[in-house]
């Protein structure tokens, strides 16, 4: 491992992105989106629909099931003020499937608009949900970081919080997109392989996948496999600190299924990650193994990735033994799912051990997925985003996607 990127400035990866090149919405069929593709140095386009036709047939392509959640609540006082309440992260059970099964309180992070009109008491909202009204009840806790603890409590004992979120809630799309949720975002906005519930941001490489790519990658002999990690809000956070050690990252839930351990090492540890989401997840695997060669007995907790830890760890392990040593974890514990959370950050001097290609849009200037990107192609993302700016390629969540073959 080369030394840390912590001093790296991240004014350099800037880049210049006028607002008629973010794509306010997607194009009407998702797999008619252009596809830059970078092999090895070299530049050339096409149609998402071709993806297939740029993959070795044999490889393993994995993906981000999570799906996002109507995050977002808005509740009016008395005053006439309107207060949003924007869920992160679960805290009471903290467990999102339990979190969502709950029938009368839950407790979340929440991050709060235009808190300073809330400053005490309770917020309460009526709706009608499964046909019977129920009334929604928000208060306010401690404050934790930037986010506040949040407790909600309602008054029908049939109605879940999944369905308070479905009724209450609003699918939260990207802040820089600068307009309302609409309708037909709780369509576009969720990839068509989106199964557990908890993100609060689209995995958004995968909105370009159609069933009918899903069929050519079989077609070509591509082995698909899943994963899940929750996108938080904080994947939208700028980078205000002038150099990246003073920039702290996100916590991010993972869970692997074993299946998935045993397919990567079939494949030798290598695979294509489509989205950054799956990079960050593929990647962190290997820093748990490491915890689990040093520490065979690591709690839970101990196997959090931290967000320089991949730096401090002058030691290397081959990728397979560290997936081997999370399959040991599994079995010694009865567990059929990798539970764990990653706050990694992949910048410059990273060194990949699984991600061999992925699939990944075009990210926001100064951000640390562009960071991710340029560790990737060792520094030739400028090369990259010139040629997509050049080329009438569309920006961000709603834009275009790019194979990038390193």
């Amino acid at each position: 491992m080369k030394e840390s990127p912590k001093h790296i400035h991240i004014s350099e990866f800037s880049y210049s992105l006028p607002d008629e090149r973010i794509a306010k919405f997607p194009l009407p069929v998702r797999d008619e989106s252009k596809l830059l593709i970078y092999n090895h140095g070299e530049i050339s386009e096409d149609k998402f629909s071709s993806l297939p036709e740029y993959l070795t047939k044999g490889s393993l392509m994995i993906f981000n099931n999570t799906k996002v959640i109507q995050a977002r609540m808005h509740f009016r006082k008395e005053t006439g003020a309107l207060i949003e309440v924007f869920c992160l992260e679960p805290i009471q059970p903290s467990d999102y499937v339990l979190n969502f099964q709950q029938t009368e309180h839950v407790a979340w992070l929440c991050m709060i608009g235009n808190l300073k009109k809330w400053k005490e008491g309770a917020l309460s909202r009526e709706m009608m949900v499964k046909e019977k009204p129920v009334t929604l009840t928000a208060t306010r806790g401690e404050v934790v970081g930037t986010s506040h603890w949040v407790d909600f409590r309602w008054d029908n004992p049939a109605v879940t919080f999944a369905d308070i979120l479905e009724e209450f809630g609003e699918l939260p799309i990207p802040p820089y997109l600068n307009r309302d949720t609409q309708e037909s975002d709780k369509r576009t906005y969720q990839t068509v392989y989106s199964k557990i519930k908890g993100s609060v941001a689209a995995p958004t490489a995968g909105l370009h996948f159609t069933p009918a790519v899903f069929d050519s990658l079989v077609q070509k002999g591509i082995d698909i496999e899943e994963l899940t990690l929750h996108v938080g809000a904080g994947t939208f956070k700028p980078v205000k600190a002038e150099e990246i050690a003073d920039h702290e990252m996100h916590t991010e839930y993972i869970s692997v299924s074993r299946s998935t351990i045993e397919k990567l090492i079939h494949h030798d540890a290598k695979a294509i990650a489509v989205g950054t989401t799956s990079v960050r997840t593929l990647e962190s695997l290997y820093h748990i193994g490491v915890t689990l060669a040093n520490n065979p007995n690591a709690s839970q907790k101990e196997l959090h990735v931290r967000q320089w830890q991949p730096y401090e760890n002058k030691e290397y392990l081959q990728p397979i033994v560290a997936l081997q040593k999370i399959l040991g974890y599994l079995d010694r514990n009865g567990m059929e799912m990798l539970h764990s959370s990653t706050q990694i950050i992949i910048a410059p001097g990273y060194e990949y051990k699984i991600v061999k290609a992925m699939v990944t849009n075009f990210h926001q200037p100064q951000s640390t997925l562009l960071l991710l990107v340029s560790a990737f192609v060792k520094g030739d993302w400028k090369q990259i985003y010139n040629y997509a700016l050049e080329h009438d390629f569309r920006f961000l969540s709603y834009g275009d996607s790019s194979l990038l073959i390193p």
